[in-house]
């Protein structure tokens, strides 16, 4: 049969140093690209979306060179992409591999959705507890607000 010669993997070029996001929620692919700031990084940057996943259905990844991302940063992406993997790539090998995950509390990073919170009319910064995990809700320190996860706005 001729069909069985066919190529069913592009290959990428491996990273020497760097970060591979792996299992990241395929809608939020680019959303996780803009809130890291990717565009205006100057190292290459490998995006895939819509990629076959056996435990996910479809998944992006994001391969960054010569990155590798801090403590807000990894919250960022655990807040819009819970499901992502943090792959760390030095000399080619894999080094560390770990799931993001939501931290207990978030400093800094979102913005109150209450127009009247002290946060959004003065120079305080923001604070929230996380109130819901699965479901993703935040309640701010100072209002008490609640925020949904489809109203998240990341700093």
């Amino acid at each position: 049969m001729e069909n069985e010669n066919i190529r069913k993997e592009l290959v990428v070029s491996a990273i020497e140093n760097g970060t591979v996001i792996d299992h990241i929620p395929a809608g939020v692919v680019f959303r996780v690209v803009r809130i890291l700031n990717l565009e205006a990084i100057g190292t290459q940057v490998t995006v895939g979306f819509n990629l076959e996943s056996r435990k996910y259905g479809k998944k992006g990844i994001i391969k960054v060179s010569g990155k590798f991302f801090k403590r807000d940063q990894i919250d960022k992406i655990a807040l819009v992409a819970p499901t992502a993997t943090l792959i760390i790539i030095k000399n080619y090998e894999v080094t560390e591999k770990r799931q993001v995950v939501i931290p207990d509390e978030i400093h800094k990073l979102v913005k109150c959705v209450n127009p009247n919170c002290i946060t959004n009319n003065q120079n305080v910064a923001t604070r929230f507890l996380v109130i819901d995990k699965e479901d993703l809700k935040l309640q701010c320190h100072y209002c008490e607000k609640i925020t949904a996860k489809n109203n998240i706005d990341i700093l």
